[in-house]
């Protein structure tokens, strides 16, 4: 063999430099990362996920504790007591401002239990669940929530009590 059979290769740089700069890049990266985080660690994680197109909803609310208004009349919203006790656990709790409660209402799923005008067992729940809400409202109505059941259980209104964490209208 000859050396005319094996051409020498062409001038460039060498293999290692071109490793070595990719690594120099990701670590001057990485402190860039570092040096972001500093300041604003919530804006730095937004940003990231903005830029992979990752949307976050906000996160749904922890349930912890629950309280509620049983044995209501089949097919009425009327409250089925006094609601002092309720609204005081109420009232007590929402003085955190990261808390938030939910009033759901229920139907016992008999033909007896639903709404006399309507016939419809959705509209009892919602407003056994808007009396409840109506008795414990004072200050904290605009965090209370209003939902019914799809399932059939007891003839009630269950208050929830969620830990919703700090929120975005909170100064």
């Amino acid at each position: 063999m000859t050396a005319i059979a094996y051409p020498d290769p062409p001038a460039g740089r060498p293999l290692w430099l071109v490793t070595l700069a990719d690594l120099a890049l990701l670590l001057v990266g990485f402190f860039v990362l570092l040096q972001a985080q500093g300041n604003d660690r919530a804006a730095l994680a937004r940003g990231l996920r903005e830029g992979f197109g990752v949307s976050t909803p906000d996160p749904t609310p922890l349930p912890v504790a629950a309280d509620g208004v049983f044995d209501f009349a089949p097919g009425s919203a009327a409250l089925p007591g006094s609601t002092d006790a309720i609204a005081r656990w109420a009232s007590d709790a929402a003085r955190d401002p990261r808390v938030m409660l939910t009033v759901t209402g229920f139907v016992d799923g008999s033909a007896a239990d639903v709404d006399p005008a309507t016939r419809s067992a959705a509209l009892l729940a919602a407003d056994r669940a808007r009396a409840v809400a109506a008795a414990i409202a004072g200050s904290t109505s605009a965090r209370i929530a209003i939902t019914t059941s799809q399932t059939p259980g007891r003839r009630a209104a269950l208050v929830t009590l969620a830990f919703a964490g700090e929120r975005k209208d909170q100064p």
